[in-house]
């Protein structure tokens, strides 16, 4: 019998298929519901759990079905923090800022632009390997804002 679960967290693993990073997405969309989260919060939080279980499927796991994504949510002090573990060796070398205008142009790819937009959207980042093995990004959101400056990582908080 399992006891003294965390009434404020929750842990999803997902086989390693591209389309499942949805799945996260929404149990994401969901947990920030629970507690009060405003819509414009969700969908930063929603953004940011997607591109980073699509990068620890194809980049840290390389695709692999046999291995697995983990994603960690729990919320505390108005901040859902999030874990999204994967089975690979981490960030190598990080890539060059995307150029937007040039993506959306479609003259550059959009290598870059899924660590970009998790930057830009997270309170807080922090990509480190485990010791027993992959690698994790550890997002923080915080639930409240104000909306003057509610983009480009430079959103004032109260």
């Amino acid at each position: 019998m399992i006891t003294n679960l965390n009434p404020h967290a929750v842990e999803v693993t997902l086989c390693n298929r591209l389309g499942y990073e949805r799945i996260a997405m929404e149990c994401s969309a969901s947990f920030a519901k629970i507690f009060g989260c405003p819509a414009d919060r969700i969908e930063d939080l929603k953004t940011v759990v997607a591109e980073a279980a699509l990068n620890a499927m194809e980049h840290g796991n390389q695709g692999r079905a046999n291995a697995k994504v983990t994603i960690f949510m729990d919320f505390k002090d108005d901040i859902i923090n999030v874990a999204v573990i994967d089975e690979g060796s981490g960030i190598r070398e990080f890539p060059p800022e995307p150029d937007i205008a040039r993506i959306i142009d479609n003259m550059d790819p959009p290598i870059g632009f899924g660590l970009f937009l998790i930057k830009q959207l997270t309170d807080q980042v922090e990509f480190a390997r485990r010791t027993d093995g992959g690698h994790v990004v550890k997002m923080a959101i915080k639930i409240s804002r104000t909306d003057e400056k509610a983009q480009g990582g430079n959103a004032v908080y109260k």
